[in-house]
């Protein structure tokens, strides 16, 4: 996430942020799991996925609209996502198979691949069964209950370091850094496909996120330049490309330029893989992407996505692709000091709903998370305006919210259907 949503949580004093979030826990209000649920989004896709057009579809040549959530904390200095500290496992993934979602966008990070601490036993403890495990341990955990309840999981190199993202000042901007070169890069892109190859559920990998410059590095990055230190496109190649060595399964999820907002130069360099229909570009959308004009204008609105990215869309181009908005998100509720919702970010939400639904576009909210993560700017424990589940983790933050997002989980073509598609059935053989 870009970082510039950060400042949005009040800064106070430590004790008055404590008593802020123990008052979320114990009294947040909690919005049942099974109140308007549509139920999991199970409709017996058979995988492995490919692209078709501007569409995903499965093995039997089905769309699959991806509807997803981030779940984010993996890449923090935690190391594990977010609320195994406030609900047991199982509890969470179900609030995620009710909300009518079919898959979870998991961010990790290259120092949780390669340090692979043990977990404070503190973030574990609503889950006892997980204390003493190391990282990956807990992120297979993870990974294997959201299959067991039917749901998608894409893989989000989302930086370098362990820590919040994403900004300029920080680091990590590129796909490789001092500590973390590029051929770690790809060394770890290997090894979690290798991981995960055997979990059918494991649908995609998003290569790195938010592509930025690195002041730290001195530099920029680029389209189709040429440059190996800079050329975003042609460092894709090469990571997808690994990723399908290992696993010829994946989809291989590619971010534009600017924080995921630019993907005008595809046409002229588009992404070229060693195997055909792997390919999803991805961007990401936030209301500080946008001029003021275009949040509640929605034929604005649309013409500025169409100029970065959403132009990839259109059906017989030679650049036609799916795209897979893999950020987007507004406020739920207040933060810790209170502050409302800004009404910026909730006409954003109502505008891209609005968007969504008409362009039937693949997306992922951000966050689920009810809670931040530790990391620069941020406090663990505090709440998450954003976020999709309250600061308790036991139930929805935000009715209106919820229903509105529950207006885009179907494709277009399916809209009239009583369930929504698009998940993997539980079965034994998705563990």
């Amino acid at each position: 996430m870009h970082e510039r949503l950060v400042g949005r949580s009040g800064i106070l004093g430590l004790l008055a942020v404590s008593l802020a979030v123990l008052l979320g826990v114990a009294m947040a209000p909690r919005v049942d799991a099974d109140e308007n649920a549509p139920g999991p989004a199970l409709s017996g896709v058979v995988p492995p996925l490919r692209t078709k057009g501007r569409w995903i579809v499965d093995a039997r040549d089905r769309r699959v609209k991806i509807a997803s959530v981030n779940w984010y904390g993996a890449e923090s200095s935690d190391f594990v996502v977010g609320g195994l500290d406030r609900q047991p496992l199982a509890r969470i993934v179900r609030l995620i198979r009710r909300s009518g979602m079919n898959s979870v966008r998991l961010p990790w990070s290259n120092e949780l691949v390669e340090r692979n601490p043990v977990i404070d036993p503190r973030r574990l403890a609503a889950n006892p069964p997980l204390a003493g495990k190391r990282g990956l341990e807990v992120f297979d955990a993870v990974v294997d209950e959201l299959g067991r309840q039917g749901l998608m999981v894409i893989l989000d190199n989302h930086r370098s370091r362990g820590d919040w993202c994403c900004d300029e000042e920080h680091g990590d901007g590129l796909w490789h850094t001092a500590r973390y070169p590029e051929s770690a890069w790809l060394a770890d892109w290997r090894a979690m496909a290798a991981r995960y190859r055997d979990r059918p559920h494991v649908i995609g990998a998003e290569l790195r996120n938010e592509i930025r410059p690195d002041p730290g590095l001195g530099l920029k990055p680029t389209w189709g330049s040429g440059d190996r230190r800079t050329d975003w496109r042609a460092a894709a190649e090469r990571g997808g490309n690994a990723v399908l060595a290992v696993d010829p399964d994946l989809l291989i999820i590619v971010g534009g330029l600017d924080y995921q907002a630019d993907l005008s130069g595809v046409p002229e360099h588009p992404v070229r893989l060693g195997r055909p229909g792997r390919l999803v570009y991805a961007a990401h959308d936030y209301p500080w992407f946008h001029p003021a004009g275009d949040l509640g204008d929605d034929a604005a609105f649309a013409a500025t996505l169409r100029k970065r990215w959403a132009f990839l869309l259109e059906e017989g181009k030679p650049y036609t692709s799916p795209v897979y908005v893999s950020e987007w998100g507004g406020c739920q509720r207040p933060s810790d000091d209170r502050t409302p919702c800004d009404r910026a970010s909730t006409v954003f939400f109502d505008t891209f709903v609005r968007w969504a639904r008409s362009s039937d576009v693949d997306w992922a909210y951000w966050p689920l998370n009810g809670t931040q993560s530790t990391g620069y700017s941020r406090r663990h424990g505090a709440v998450e305006n954003w976020g999709l589940l309250n600061p308790a983790w036991n139930g929805y933050a935000n009715r209106r919210s919820l229903r509105r997002l529950r207006t885009i989980l179907k494709p277009a073509s399916e809209a009239t259907r009583s369930s929504p598609p698009g998940a993997l059935t539980p079965q034994r053989t998705l563990r």
